[in-house]
C-alpha cells in the first residue's frame, strides 16, 4: 500500500503552494487598489480645501460684496490675477499645485432675516451667491456654492 502513495505529498504541497500564491497575488492587488483610492481621496480633499480657501478669500475681500457690487447682471470674478502680490500670496498659502477661482453674484435685496437683529426698515439684506472652484493636484476639481447676505441701507 505504501508503494502506491508515491508523489502524493508533492502534489498536495504544490496545490497548497499554488493556492497561497494566488491569495498573495490577490492581496497585493487589493492593497494596490486601496493605495490608489487613498491617493485619489487626498487629491480630491486638496481641491475641496482650495474651494474652501476661495470662500475665505471672498469673506476677506469686501469689494466683492460691498456697495460696489449691487448689479444683478454682472457677477464679479476673483481672484484678480493681475495682482502679482496676491497671486504670490495664494501660491504660498495653497502650494503650487492648488488654486482657486470663482464668482460673486448679487441676487437682490429684501427684508433682513428674522432674528438677525436688524429691522426693516431702515435696514435691508443684500443677498449674494458665490461659486468657488478649487483645483488640486492631478487637475482634481471641486466646486462650492454658497449664499450669504450683508446688511445695508
Amino acid at each position: 500500500m505504501i508503494c502506491n502513495q508515491r508523489g502524493s505529498v508533492i502534489n498536495v504541497a504544490l496545490l497548497i503552494l499554488m493556492l497561497l500564491t494566488l491569495l498573495g497575488i490577490s492581496f497585493a492587488n487589493l492593497s494596490s487598489t486601496d493605495i490608489k483610492i487613498a491617493g485619489n481621496d487626498r487629491t480630491q480633499n486638496l481641491a475641496f480645501y482650495s474651494a474652501e480657501a476661495a470662500r475665505g478669500y471672498v469673506a476677506a475681500t469686501p469689494s466683492l460684496y460691498g456697495s460696489t457690487n449691487v448689479t444683478t447682471t454682472e457677477p464679479l470674478s476673483f481672484p484678480d490675477l493681475t495682482d502679482t502680490t496676491l497671486v504670490a500670496n495664494i501660491a504660498t498659502a495653497l502650494g503650487t499645485k492648488q488654486s482657486f477661482s470663482g464668482t460673486v453674484t448679487y441676487q437682490g435685496r429684501g427684508n433682513p432675516p428674522r432674528e438677525s437683529g436688524y429691522a426693516s426698515p431702515p435696514f435691508m439684506a443684500h443677498r449674494y451667491q458665490m461659486l468657488c472652484n478649487g483645483t488640486g493636484p492631478s487637475n482634481a476639481n471641486s466646486e462650492l456654492e454658497a449664499g450669504f447676505y450683508r446688511i445695508g441701507f
